[in-house]
């Protein structure tokens, strides 16, 4: 699918555009899976990236509304894109997608920026309502979308 936002585009521009959403993780069949879900489910265009370096040059290059990385990816990690992106999209916000779901995770996420951290266990449903509230309020503090005991 391309995408009919440039990236010279305003966010703000009078015409309605669809959110553009940025995942990147390592693993095609993950891509390709949140693609889908996304693009059905929540409505939003798609873009990917397959590592942390390649996801902080779109987001630069792409201006999405919203980004989901997964932690352990090669090249720059989850964590690492996700302070580089802060820096060049303070207003989007970061989605820490992860197998890795802990406090010591959300703790060095909320440190790197990251508005939610969810698990890879989660339901497709739950991560795109975990978007679209983190699409249409401003950026809370930090939190894991699962109780820890």
């Amino acid at each position: 699918m391309s995408h009919t936002r440039k990236p010279g585009d305003a966010q703000g521009s009078t015409y309605q555009m669809r959110k553009l959403i940025l995942i990147a993780d390592d693993n095609g069949l993950v891509r390709k899976l949140l693609r889908g879900m996304l693009e059905r489910d929540g409505g939003w265009e798609v873009a990917g990236a397959r590592d942390g370096q390649e996801a902080v040059l779109k987001a630069q290059e792409l201006k999405p509304d919203a980004v989901i990385l997964d932690l352990a990816m090669p090249v720059m990690d989850g964590l690492e894109a996700a302070r580089e992106i802060g820096k060049a999209l303070p207003s989007a916000p970061v989605i820490l997608f992860t197998i890795h779901d802990s406090p010591e995770t959300t703790l060095a996420a909320a440190q790197a920026g990251v508005a939610r951290v969810f698990p890879k266990t989660g339901s497709g449903h739950a991560l795109i309502k975990t978007v679209r509230e983190l699409l249409t309020k401003e950026n809370s503090a930090p939190k894991s979308t699962c109780a820890h005991a």
